[in-house]
């Protein structure tokens, strides 16, 4: 095996005062909010990135650093969720390095995004590591300009794709609670896996997201809808009301001072920046059926339909179904879940006659409890902070692992890098 240059250095200039460092610093933006896990083996590539986390430009990114490389990151997300990235600090030689990674794929969540910091400019493992499905592989000694910019480029470039899922949740019918399930999971997500969540309230006249989350912002997501030609990320930032560390919310203005009418095009830029800010971005769609409703549910990554188990609703939720069926036909049918269930006295449609002619079995059946869910929403608070051992609680969690693709940790799925690896062919 042969030690080569690569045609673009990778290693940037040796001290951070470097003139030409500072200049490409100079240019860039702030990288989104995403959690970044590193595991270093030594204090030369801990010190950098612990000082790149302290950037300005690295603000809203949760940063950690580890010691202990690679054994260290496979023993934690044994019981963990990963996060966003992972940087992995590695002083093996070549081959020794990809079977250790291939060796930690398999306890990777799908998303998450792989930097590997090593100790040999070789052509051939960086070649092996791309094929594999590492973003990027930097030699060491690092400064903090290569930190962020490598960062930088691989979630804020324009030409990458967004960062961020969209879920969508909308009713079947008006009262079902799809804004209370979409709150709630958008809040179990964002404190089961450590990610950075933003819930969209896009029923401006009626929205309930600020009363849930007990905000009362001076801005929000009428601002960014009545003026399109303004939104960045910058913008987007001071429209957003922080609910929790991970969880911020584009609020509704929950007034009838205006009429709401929009494009159909109305909301794509306002959830494009925001898939392009955050992981996740929740979108808690009214039940109206208009351009811009159809258009953000023909968009959205995954789809959440909550109803109740009625004849009215088992009507809309198949009229839904098989509506998004014609609109996403190359996507997976949306998830389904059955809410107010066991209403005393209330005649209701069995389970599984209400998920036979829809061809869905639900994710989550929840029974009626109105003291849980009255206590939570008339004191702005979740549900699982309410009450954390609740049943319904654990039916949340496992909403929020199904729509982000997320397994239990002692079930994980193979990522795509682990999928890959798992497939590489070391050569003799």
């Amino acid at each position: 095996m042969s030690n080569l240059a690569y045609e673009t250095d990778l290693q940037a200039p040796q001290q951070d005062g470097d003139r030409a460092g500072r200049e490409a610093m100079d240019s860039l933006r702030p990288v989104p909010r995403i959690t970044i896990q590193a595991f270093c083996e030594s204090d030369g590539v801990s010190k950098p990135i612990e000082r790149a986390g302290e950037d300005r430009r690295m603000f809203k990114a949760h940063l950690k650093v580890l010691m202990g490389g690679m054994d260290a990151a496979a023993e934690l997300y044994q019981t963990a969720s990963t996060p966003n990235l992972i940087i992995l600090e590695s002083k093996s030689e070549p081959r020794e390095l990809l079977e250790s990674l291939g060796k930690l794929a398999e306890v990777c969540d799908p998303t998450s995004k792989v930097i590997v910091i090593g100790h040999y400019n070789d052509v051939w493992l960086y070649r092996e590591l791309m094929k594999s499905g590492v973003s990027e592989y930097m030699v060491a000694p690092l400064t903090i300009a290569d930190i962020i910019s490598t960062i930088y480029g691989i979630f804020v470039d324009p030409d990458a794709p967004p960062i961020g899922n969209s879920i969508a949740f909308i009713g079947a019918k008006g009262g079902v609670g799809s804004s209370t399930i979409a709150h709630n999971v958008g809040w179990a997500v964002s404190s089961l896996f450590e990610n950075e969540v933003v819930v969209a309230d896009l029923d401006l006249a009626f929205g309930t997201a600020n009363i849930n989350f007990d905000q009362d912002p001076a801005q929000g997501i009428a601002e960014a809808v009545f003026a399109p030609e303004r939104i960045d990320d910058v913008y987007l930032d001071r429209l957003l009301a922080q609910c929790s560390e991970r969880l911020s919310l584009l609020a509704a203005p929950s007034t009838l001072e205006r009429v709401y009418d929009f494009d159909a095009d109305a909301f794509s830029q306002i959830i494009d920046v925001a898939q392009r800010s955050a992981p996740i971005v929740v979108l808690d769609v009214p039940h109206v059926w208009n351009g811009w409703t159809k258009s953000v549910l023909q968009q959205a990554d995954e789809i959440v339909i909550t109803a109740t188990p009625e004849l009215a609703n088992l009507r809309n939720t198949k009229n839904l179904v098989d509506t998004l069926k014609k609109l996403r036909p190359n996507d997976s049918p949306p998830h389904l879940i059955l809410n107010q269930c066991g209403v005393p006295k209330r005649p209701e449609i069995t389970v599984d006659d209400f998920a036979d002619p829809l061809g869905l079995m639900p994710l989550a059946v929840i029974p009626f409890e109105p003291q849980l869910f009255g206590n939570a929403a008339n004191s702005g608070r979740m549900l699982a902070e309410t009450d954390a051992q609740s049943d319904i609680v654990k039916s949340i969690y496992e909403v929020a692992h199904s729509v982000t693709g997320r397994s239990e940790p002692k079930e994980k799925k193979k990522s795509g890098l682990g999928s890959i690896l798992g497939k590489l062919k070391l050569k003799k």
